[in-house]
């Protein structure tokens, strides 16, 4: 039995890695479409359609929910898909929400209606797809009112990450990081919106300062994807776990080693 968890690259390994901690017990099947990473430069009917192609053949692998653990697909394909229909007994769940819950203060699946909440001037930094679908501002106002977000799209950012040029990665966190703070100098919280970002962390929080109290994805992820679990325990599916990529396997299994620090072995999709 296996769960899925899709990323255009690399970086929704940050979520597999918070959820085999949090979920020992849960297989996962992490697919990559690597042959054709950054989805966050691409335009929204372009990643949908990508994102679909990708959800269906992990489904044909066995897995009967989906995890987009890539905030570019969350936002340009997730409401799509499953507003223009998902087969029977499949489901496919983004990243957004558990952020905006934890951020909002709400418990899992409180629907109730949009309320104050106590952080005002929130710094949302992502894929420029993703800022520029405003999924984030969408979702947000849903649960809170009175939030004034500012957005800075981190072009380049995922190249630099992906090619594990770190020295590049730090200069560009702190150079959009400076562009975010002339726009809004006092932020109260900072959302990394890419599942690349969670490996640029400290960076990203030395460059706002200790003032601003910095949010990424994984462990909330993982989270949220435990209480789902709990109260739909058949959504485990039938197949097995493993590592996929539309890529190269010798070639991504040696950069998913390097990015997560222990062996890691693809094989085609």
């Amino acid at each position: 039995m296996a769960v899925g968890i899709f990323d255009s690259g690399l970086g929704g390994l940050t979520v597999l890695d918070a959820a085999q901690k949090s979920l020992p017990d849960v297989d996962f099947l992490y697919y990559g479409d690597n042959a054709r990473a950054p989805y966050g430069v691409r335009d929204a009917e372009d990643v949908y359609q990508l994102t679909k192609n990708a959800v269906e053949d992990m489904w044909s692998k066995g897995c009967d929910l989906v995890i987009l653990a890539c905030n570019t697909a969350s936002a340009a394909a997730l409401r799509r898909l499953q507003e223009e229909g998902l087969p029977p007994g499949k489901r496919v769940l983004g990243v957004f929400v558990p952020l905006i819950e934890t951020l909002t203060e709400r418990q899992w699946g409180d629907n109730s209606p949009p309320r104050e909440v106590t952080v005002k001037h929130v710094a949302l930094f992502a894929t420029p797809a993703t800022v520029a679908s405003r999924a984030f501002q969408r979702e947000l106002a849903f649960r809170a009112i009175g939030v004034d977000v500012e957005a800075q799209a981190c072009g380049g950012l995922v190249d630099a990450i992906e090619d594990g040029d770190m020295i590049l990665a730090e200069a560009l966190v702190r150079s959009h990081v400076d562009a975010l703070l002339r726009k809004m100098p006092t932020p109260e919280a900072a959302i990394l919106g890419c599942t690349h970002y969670p490996l640029m962390e400290a960076i990203f929080q030395d460059a706002l300062g200790p003032n601003v109290k910095v949010y990424s994805q994984g462990n909330l992820v993982a989270d949220s994807l435990g209480d789902y679990l709990t109260r739909h325990s058949d959504m485990f599916g039938a197949g097995t776990g493993g590592f996929y990529t539309t890529g190269d396997p010798a070639r991504v299994s040696v950069h998913a080693t390097q990015f997560l620090r222990r062996e890691i072995s693809f094989q085609a999709a």
